[in-house]
């Protein structure tokens, strides 16, 4: 007996709450609002002689273009499934937060750099206009990253814009307390400081949506207590073994789950009643958007939980080949 199961919960076919619906709108007008802060900064930049000031221009006409790329992906994301894609568009979104995060972090990198230049050769600066432009900037930031925070909870996508956004709030405000430092004290170096401290909490908050996108294009196993979830499993009636595993994830939310079940001999029908406890099981207690099963009968000689066993040519042996 070999037959295959599917499953798949609400949320994997777009019923439930999804928070890139809610978080769309916030993008746009979050992107338009950073793109004016572009603008005010490369004016104010000119016109004080304030490198600070330029430096965190570029950096938001970056964000601006980042954030942009998030919104045309979380759009794109709520695309329905079609016979090109069968999975869905949801991977857009990933793909998003993986760019963002990586530009970012580039970004930072290179503020470390030109900080240090600022280091040995200070310049001097408009104060006032510095602290005029940078208090704009942080109303502004202040505003976008309201608007994102909660979301940026939810998902990857949204993450990697309010990151941006937060990092040039704490930018903005590095930039007016390094002008009144200027303006009051001459104190040019301490810009250079703010900036270096700056990148490096960048750095730290990047890294780790870099990681998780890596892994989820790369379709990583999702962070599942397995062995767990094979003693639950195998303590269903007539459920002899659970083997071959393999779990992968659309976005951070959408798991998909598959395996082999093997069975003692039994009519289809009575299998299709236990593939649905335990499909009930994985989507209940473990989070699991998506279930496959195949039953079988001793049917695959390693009984592994995942596929271990390969033959010369790196392909798993022919008794398993549905694997």
């Amino acid at each position: 007996m070999s037959a295959q199961n599917h499953k798949h919960t609400s949320s994997e076919s777009g019923h439930t709450h999804d928070v890139s619906n809610l978080s769309g709108r916030k993008i746009f007008w979050v992107t338009l609002l950073n793109a004016a802060i572009t603008i005010a900064e490369i004016a104010g930049g000119i016109l004080s002689g304030s490198l600070a000031l330029l430096s965190d221009a570029v950096h938001n006409l970056s964000d601006t273009a980042a954030i942009a790329l998030s919104y045309y992906a979380n759009k794109l994301a709520q695309k329905p499934k079609d016979a090109r894609r069968t999975y869905g568009h949801k991977r857009a979104e990933i793909l998003s937060a993986f760019i963002n995060s990586s530009v970012l972090l580039a970004i930072s990198v290179m503020l470390v750099f030109e900080a240090l230049k600022r280091l040995r050769s200070p310049a001097s600066i408009n104060g006032t206009l510095m602290i005029t432009v940078a208090l704009i900037g942080l109303g502004a930031n202040l505003v976008s990253v309201f608007l994102l925070e909660k979301d940026a909870h939810e998902n990857l996508n949204i993450r990697s814009s309010y990151l941006h956004l937060l990092s040039d709030t704490v930018s903005s405000l590095g930039v007016l307390v390094g002008g009144l430092a200027i303006k009051l004290w001459g104190a040019l170096w301490l810009d250079p400081l703010i900036t270096i401290a700056i990148s490096l909490y960048i750095f730290k908050e990047t890294w780790h949506v870099i990681r998780m996108t890596v892994d989820i294009l790369m379709q990583s196993s999702a962070a599942l207590d397995y062995e767990t979830i094979k003693s639950d499993i195998e303590k269903i009636g007539k459920v002899k073994n659970i083997h071959h595993v393999h779990t992968w994830m659309i976005n951070e939310k959408t798991i998909h789950f598959e395996a082999h079940i093997d069975l003692e001999d039994m009519l289809l029908s009575d299998a299709e009643k236990i593939c649905g406890q335990i499909e009930q099981l994985l989507i209940e207690h473990y989070g699991i958007s998506h279930v496959t099963l195949q039953t079988e009968v001793d049917k695959c000689a390693d009984k592994n939980i995942f596929t271990t066993s390969q033959c010369p040519a790196g392909r798993e042996h022919p008794e398993c080949n549905n694997a």
